[in-house]
This record gives structure tokens, sequence and C-alpha cells, in this order.
């Protein structure tokens, strides 16, 4: 389980959709594909059928169809729920994408589905790294908890009620034990004691503190990580 939340962001599928990379349709040849991916230095390519997104083809399953005046139609293509609605958040983007083990995402309408245009986990990337950028100073904590104690609007709450607000948040599962949740939490306050306390006081377990200088090395290390994933 991933969930992020992030109170300074608004930016959906819609804006980053990248206009440079076309789809493929099902008439078109394996060398046109191979062409493509070779221009636009990817390894994937979404394909359309009347404007709907069908699937994903990848570099690998062309190669061994050693046919390239083969059609698109002929392949069998894979993950046809790498795909998300316009209106979606852009971490959702990221989930997708991690949960099919793919580098590009399809973007569809909410209403009719016809293909709007791809996402590769490059764009996703440098929109990360714009939100962790243009972020207020602040504190990093995490807690630890069990799954059902979770409810970020009531630490949001207690974390209010001593003068700060919670900028962005992260939540995913404790891999030793999935009925355990790590949230981590950035603050636009760099004095946190007292909000330690508070929560501590409410049974919240503080499993980790960053302020500001260490806090800001561990956004860096938590997106190295991530371009270091994506290769790029």
């Amino acid at each position: 389980m991933v969930e992020l939340v992030d109170k300074q962001t608004d930016m959906l599928a819609l804006d980053l959709v990248n206009t440079l990379i076309p789809p493929l349709k099902k008439e078109d040849t394996i060398q046109r594909a191979l062409d493509w991916m070779g221009q636009f230095r990817l390894s994937e390519l979404a394909v359309v059928d009347n404007g709907i997104f069908i699937g994903l083809l990848n570099e690998e399953m062309l190669y061994d169809a050693n046919n390239p005046e083969m059609l698109i139609k002929d392949l069998e293509l894979f993950h046809t729920n790498a795909f998300v609605g316009e209106k979606t958040h852009f971490y959702e983007v990221i989930k997708v994408a991690a949960d099919n083990n793919v580098q590009i995402v399809a973007v569809v309408g909410e209403e009719d589905k016809r293909f709007k245009g791809l996402i590769t986990l490059k764009d996703t990337a440098m929109a990360l790294a714009r939100v962790y950028a243009t972020q207020n100073p602040g504190a990093t904590f995490v807690l630890q908890m069990d799954y059902f104690d979770y409810s970020l609007s009531e630490i949001s709450r207690l974390i209010e009620e001593n003068g700060a607000k919670v900028l962005s948040s992260f939540v995913e599962t404790n891999p030793q034990n999935q009925q355990e949740l790590r949230l981590t939490i950035k603050l636009n306050s760099q004095e946190i004691s007292h909000i330690i306390a508070t929560l501590e006081r409410f049974g919240y377990t503080i499993i980790a503190k960053f302020e500001e200088g260490q806090s800001d090395e561990w956004t860096k290390d938590r997106l190295d990580m991530f371009f270091k994933i994506l290769d790029i």
C-alpha cells in the first residue's frame, strides 16, 4: 500500500502528458514501432484502436517477433491497465507504473476513455522534484502505527493545534509487518518538540525525526533513490 499526499500541488496527469510521443495504431508495423522507440529513446509505446488505449508493447517483444513488416494487431499487447484518468493526481501515475512495472503510463479521458497522451516516469520524476524543490523549510518526522490506527486527519489536527501545518505526507506499509504503517510527515515548522510530545501523549510512536538540514538531506536521498530506480 502506498499513499502520497501533497497539499502544495494539484498537478494532474493531463498536466504531465508528453505531446511529442504519438501512440501506435494496430495497422502500424513493428519497424515503425522500433523506429519510434529509437527516436524517443523509449523501450515501450502505447497502442490505440480508434482512439481508445488498448495496451502497451515493448522492445523485447518486437525483436522476438523477428519480422519488421508484421503489423501491431498481430501482437499480443500487455499491461492493458497501465493507464490513468486525465484528472488523476500525478503521484498515482507513479503507483500505476510501479504496479505494472512499466516506464510509461497512458492518460485517458474521464468520461469517454479516449487516449489523451503518454506520461513517462521521467516526466513524473521531474514533477516530483519540482514539488520538493518548492516546499517551505521545515522538519520531517516518521511515525509507526497499526493499520487500523491510521488517520491523517486526526494526526493533522494534533499538529495544527500546535501551530504547524502538514506540507506533505508519505504512507508506506512496513515490509516486515503488513498490518503496520509508517507515516512520514513534512511540516512548515522547524520546531517540532511540542508536536512530538503531543503525538506521543496520544499514543503515536515516533521512530525518526529530522531537523531542517537533516530533512533536506532526507528529501534529497528519497529523490536520488527514485531517479536511480528510473535510471535517468
